[in-house]
């Protein structure tokens, strides 16, 4: 008698729907590209979520110095994707905000990805698609909570 199988027995399954879902986010960085590094994307995803971010909020969100991000936000205000004023709250700090060309780059990354699983998703049955819902909720629910850097990082924010 066959019986339930076994979690590893599962694993290879959904490491292929990984690797779709990471083709689908990466392709949706790759169609802006031309005007923004992933790097530079991720800083544009986590200032967009936030409204605004600090230097070290960048830096740490990032796993990076603070020096690597300040260069890297000063590369972004010369192309127009971040603009960069003293917080009010503390002049010492910098508050970081997406400019309109930033925030029209993350709408369009996500459009593309919203765009790209929605045909997928009509590809499937419609049976096919709720229990997948149904399977990937309790799944992200087993995964436990995830740090909004950890999110934002790999641009799955938004």
């Amino acid at each position: 008698m066959a019986g339930r199988p076994k979690a590893g027995e599962n694993v290879d399954t959904v490491l292929a729907a990984c690797r779709a879902l990471v083709a689908v986010s990466a392709q949706s960085i790759a169609a802006i590209e031309d005007i923004a590094d992933p790097v530079e994307v991720r800083v544009l995803v986590l200032v967009c979520s936030r409204g605004t971010a600090s230097l070290r909020e960048v830096a740490d969100g990032g796993g990076m110095h603070v020096s690597t991000a300040s260069r890297l936000c000063d590369r972004m205000v010369s192309k127009g994707l971040l603009d960069r004023e003293s917080d009010p709250a503390d002049r010492r700090q910098l508050a970081l905000s997406a400019s309109a060309t930033g925030v029209d780059l993350v709408r369009t990354m996500m459009r593309r990805r919203r765009a790209a699983l929605q045909k997928i998703l009509e590809r499937m049955s419609d049976d096919g698609r709720e229990r997948l819902v149904t399977a990937l909720g309790e799944f992200a629910d087993a995964a436990g909570e995830n740090r909004e850097a950890d999110l934002w990082a790999l641009g799955w924010t938004g």
